[in-house]
């Protein structure tokens, strides 16, 4: 089915009073920046001062760019981007960064380069926007004052017309997630108390925002009600009998008899508003695709070197990195999970809903892509992560009745696996890898994968 547009409704502003006790809504301030400084050929090594704190040598070749080291405003998260999305980087990309605490400088730290697969499907309407650059997985670095980059090309990478060995217009980004300031409006469902009451009405008509609150903040809220009231910083978890209704939600305002038995348990989800999603930076409205028939498991590869309570940091340098930076509409993963194992929304449109993402490449209509925020190459997943990957998949696919154990066909929207059109049976909990040549989620959260299907299927209380 082809993915289809849901445009916001009209907003207005409802002047809600603030319950005895209760603080004002607080305005929401767009939160981070993006630093994009072009790359260009290094000097000469003799040229440089190793002596002097943070300067390094590079090797003199003329396939190597860079930036020679120097103080940046701040950030937290890097990559690397170029001009033409179609262009790979055959290569090496390594940076070195200066801590705002400590003001000393790294050692060298490489940068996944292969990350196209990571990205929406050929031909679609956000691939061919003009705004898709080529791009590097993104890094965590924490917090940081002075960069230095080096880019070098694999001996024998295949030259471009104009004879360079590297992709055109590459740029490092430097991106700043920002400090958040939310809407303080509580999740009031089930008569827990919160700063402001539910809107009334029935959520067909106008998208009504609380005080303070912007519109497209209030776009992106709507979409998740009744799960969670207008304003809520997360989605409370909920028993496997209470679950039920949220398939109601999924499917439109019809439940599907057999389906009824086999929703998981919901985990608690943080809203984008929870983590401090600047919703300006996305385009508005959403797209939706027909049905979630499969849940794709990935890594962000950005590292592992981030602490639970920095996790909504991450996710919001991950977003500017996925939309500013690489020019997507939104956050590409439909979910993240951290290493602690707490859940967060992804791109918006609805935690319930079949919302188009741009994870896997090829696989991206009725699918979902479940990111664990790190990188499980050669450190294992968290136990918590994992049993949080079964959790949100019992529930998840348990809204279109799917067995977490069971295969599915997927039609291929073209990749490096599969051609374009071909009818692929895949695991219904697949790993990127699985629909794309690349070593995402991987190789130790892979190996999670067989048992994380069985607690999905167990959650849901198939036999």
């Amino acid at each position: 089915m082809a993915a289809a547009v849901a445009f916001p409704f009209s907003f207005s502003v409802l002047p809600l009073s603030v319950p005895s006790g209760g603080a004002p809504a607080a305005p929401v301030t767009p939160a981070g920046s993006t630093q994009s400084l072009p790359l260009a050929p290094l000097g000469p090594a003799a040229d440089r001062s190793p002596g002097l704190p943070g300067m390094s040598t590079s090797p003199r070749l003329p396939e190597t760019r860079g930036l020679p080291p120097r103080e940046v405003k701040r950030f937290s998260l890097v990559g690397v981007v170029w001009d033409d999305a179609s262009s790979r980087l055959f290569g090496r990309v390594q940076v070195r960064t200066r801590a705002v605490t400590t003001g000393n400088w790294s050692d060298w730290q490489d940068i996944e380069t292969h990350n196209s697969e990571h990205a929406p499907d050929l031909g679609t309407r956000e691939s061919d926007s003009g705004r898709v650059r080529g791009s590097t997985a993104p890094l965590w670095v924490g917090d940081s004052d002075g960069i230095e980059v080096r880019v070098q090309a694999e001996p024998g990478a295949p030259a471009t017309r104009a004879g360079a060995r590297l992709p055109s217009g590459m740029r490092i980004e430097l991106v700043d997630p920002g400090a958040t300031d939310p809407v303080t409006v509580v999740d009031a469902k089930n008569g827990k108390p919160g700063t402001a009451d539910e809107p009334a009405g029935d959520d067909k008509g106008d998208v009504v925002a609380l005080p303070g609150m912007t519109m497209e903040t209030a776009e992106s809220s709507s979409v998740n009600v009744p799960l969670a009231a207008l304003g809520a910083k997360e989605i409370t978890a909920l028993d496997k009998a209470d679950s039920t209704a949220d398939a109601v939600v999924a499917g439109d305002g019809t439940l599907s008899a057999a389906a009824r038995p086999y929703i998981g348990p919901r985990p608690r989800i943080v809203t984008r508003l929870g983590w401090g999603a600047d919703e300006s930076l996305r385009e508005s409205g959403f797209v939706y695709t027909g049905t979630v028939k499969a849940a794709f498991v990935h890594h962000s590869a950005s590292g592992n070197n981030y602490a639970c309570k920095d996790a909504p940091a991450v996710l919001r340098s991950l977003y500017r990195y996925h939309v500013v930076s690489s020019g997507w509409r939104d956050l590409g993963y439909n979910f993240a999970v951290d290493k602690c194992g707490t859940v967060y929304e992804g791109r918006a449109g609805g935690v319930a809903k079949a919302v188009l993402g741009a994870h896997t490449m090829g696989f991206n209509t009725d699918s979902m892509g479940v990111a664990v925020l790190g990188t499980y190459t050669k450190t294992a997943p968290p136990a918590a992560a994992v049993k949080a990957v079964a959790q949100l998949t019992a529930w998840k696919l348990g809204l279109f009745n799917r067995d977490p154990r069971a295969k599915t066909t997927l039609k291929s929207g073209g990749g490096n696996l599969f051609k374009k059109g071909t009818n692929v049976k895949l695991n219904v909990i697949s790993g990127h890898r699985d629909g794309f040549a690349t070593e995402c989620p991987g190789k130790l959260l892979y190996a999670q994968l067989p048992p994380t299907r069985t607690s999905s299927a167990k959650l849901q209380g198939r036999p």
